[in-house]
C-alpha cells in the first residue's frame, strides 16, 4: 500500500526535479553534439562518394573515348590496306603472283587484327581499373561511418 502524506507535510522534490532537469539537459546536449558530429560525418561521406563516382565516370568516359578512337583508326587503316591490296591484286600478272599477294595480305591482316585485339583488351582493362579505383574504398568508408555513429 502506498504511503500517504499528511496535509502540510513537506515533500523534498525541489532537489530531485533540479537534478532531473540538469541530467536531462546534459543528456540532450550530449545527444545533440553526437547527432551533429554524425551528421557531419555522413555529409562528408556523401560528398566523398559523389566525388568518387565523378572520378569513376570521368575515367570511364575517357576510356570509352580512347577505345572508340582506336577502333576508328584501326578500321580506317584496315580499309586503306584492303584497297591497296585489291589494287595490287588487280595489277598482278599471273595467278601465282595474285595468290602470293592474297596470302601476304591475309597474313598481315590477321597479325594486325590480333595486335589490335590485344591493344583493345589492354585499353578496356586499364579503363575498368581506372573506373573502379575511386570506388574501392567507399564500402569500407561506409562501414567506418556507421561504426563511429554507433559509438
Amino acid at each position: 500500500m502506498a504511503k500517504t502524506r499528511a496535509a502540510g507535510e513537506k515533500i523534498d522534490g525541489g532537489e530531485t526535479i533540479e537534478a532531473a532537469l540538469k541530467n536531462g539537459s546534459e543528456a540532450f546536449k550530449t545527444g545533440f553534439e553526437k547527432l551533429t558530429k554524425n551528421y557531419d560525418q555522413m555529409l562528408s561521406y556523401g560528398r566523398d562518394t559523389v566525388e568518387a563516382y565523378m572520378k569513376a565516370a570521368n575515367a570511364a568516359g575517357k576510356g570509352a573515348e580512347t577505345l572508340q578512337s582506336e577502333i576508328y583508326s584501326f578500321s580506317k587503316q584496315s580499309l586503306e590496306d584492303s584497297i591497296a591490296a585489291t589494287k595490287a591484286l588487280m595489277g598482278s600478272k599471273s595467278i601465282h603472283e595474285a595468290f602470293e599477294l592474297q596470302s601476304d595480305f591475309a597474313k598481315s591482316s590477321f597479325d594486325s587484327y590480333v595486335g589490335q585485339i590485344t591493344k583493345l583488351s589492354e585499353i578496356m582493362l586499364s579503363t575498368a581499373k581506372g573506373t573502379f579505383e575511386p570506388l574501392q574504398g567507399r564500402v569500407q568508408a561506409w562501414v567506418d561511418a556507421v561504426e563511429s555513429a554507433r559509438v
